[in-house]
């Protein structure tokens, strides 16, 4: 039989197991909980699928070509008057990119329906912004249905989904909608306000017979101006022809999407003031995980960067893309087929222009 002593000495841990167990162990799982929303979008691949893909709708557009041969550039004919064009949106606080949009789509729009609410979607109140700026939209007071829909503020301890009290909203919308005036037959573009159809696009659909009873639209997508172009992912906006059964959605409703058919500007602000509002009022609010992320220098610095807000990594399904869109968005010096309305106001807009990072505090 062994000795005593050399019975225990067989017995001890080594240093290294300890190590893993004591102190490299507690570590790897704290920075998984702290890094999990990292950790998880790395190997989405592996663990989610894409949705079903798009059929493309090829899309002609040339200034100067006739209706007439653009329809039948789509496999459509020339309608004998044009459709009546409702522009629905849920509005929070983008009044310089609802000014461009509602200027670019003027002579095209029957009706520009806007409903608001008195809070957030994460239950903050929060004023009309848009009621207390309706001198800015004089040019089409006789064109604008405006209704209120009454949230509800948010109870400390409580909580309850935002994509909930979005619904809800959409829902109300549905019901402005019926009451602005629209008939079947009439076509509705469904889209939230950075979200702008180009007048082309809604030219075409408007004088074309035959056209999809609904089609989303391809749009290109830029993040903080116009400056910084993403891809062309955004694909949420919807136009579709208003019958019976129409609701009011910001889903998917179609296979079919029409290819380059405007512009998606998200988080193109003025001020850094209005960066905060929407970082803390929209539906993924969760996303600032800690109160140094509404810093004004740190959102300004990532701005001129082209960089991420909420420090994520792009939500992608293939590890190709993944890699392909992670760090800065590249800067684009140029400001062509941009909406012409920015073009021509370009002194008031040049934020939203290559060379305009810097933002205001006031």
């Amino acid at each position: 039989m062994a000795p005593k002593h050399l019975r225990l000495a067989s017995r001890r841990v080594p240093f290294k197991v300890l190590f893993i167990l004591l102190i490299f162990v507690p570590i790897c799982v704290i920075g998984i909980l702290i890094h999990a929303q990292h950790i998880s979008y790395l190997f989405r691949p592996l663990w989610d699928n894409p949705p079903s893909p798009f059929k493309h709708v090829p899309h002609y557009y040339a200034e100067n070509v006739s209706m007439e041969h653009l329809c039948l550039l789509h496999g459509w004919s020339l309608r004998s008057e044009p459709r009546r064009v409702f522009d629905a949106i849920i509005f929070s606080n983008e009044l310089d990119i609802l000014e461009i949009r509602w200027r670019e789509l003027h002579l095209y729009i029957t009706k520009f329906v806007i409903l608001e609410s008195n809070t957030t979607f994460t239950g903050i109140p929060k004023p009309l912004f848009f009621d207390s700026n309706r001198f800015r939209f004089a040019f089409a007071k006789e064109k604008i249905v405006h209704g209120v829909f009454s949230g509800r503020i948010a109870t400390r301890g409580t909580y309850e989904s935002p994509f909930g009290l979005e619904f809800e909203q959409r829902r109300a919308m549905t019901g402005l909608l019926r009451g602005s005036g629209i008939s079947n037959g009439d076509l509705i573009i469904m889209s939230d306000a950075d979200e702008i159809p180009s007048p082309h696009t809604v030219k075409l659909l408007q004088w074309c017979e035959e056209i999809p009873h609904a089609i989303h639209l391809e749009l290109k997508h830029y993040m903080y101006s116009f400056e910084f172009p993403v891809d062309y992912s955004s694909w949420r906006a919807t136009i579709q022809i208003f019958g019976p059964q129409t609701r009011y959605r910001h889903s998917r409703q179609t296979d079919l999407i029409l290819s380059d058919s405007g512009w998606h500007c998200s988080f193109c602000f003025r001020r850094l003031q209005e960066f905060v509002f929407k970082m803390t009022a929209y539906s993924h609010a969760d996303r600032v995980r800690r109160k140094g992320f509404l810093n004004y220098s740190r959102i300004q610095k990532l701005i001129c960067r082209g960089d991420d807000l909420f420090d994520m990594l792009p939500e992608e399904y293939t590890f190709r893309e993944l890699i392909k869109k992670m760090g800065p968005i590249p800067h684009s010096a140029s400001a062509v087929h941009l909406p012409a309305y920015l073009i021509e106001n370009a002194d008031k807009l040049r934020f939203l222009l290559p060379g305009g990072c810097l933002r205001t505090h006031e």
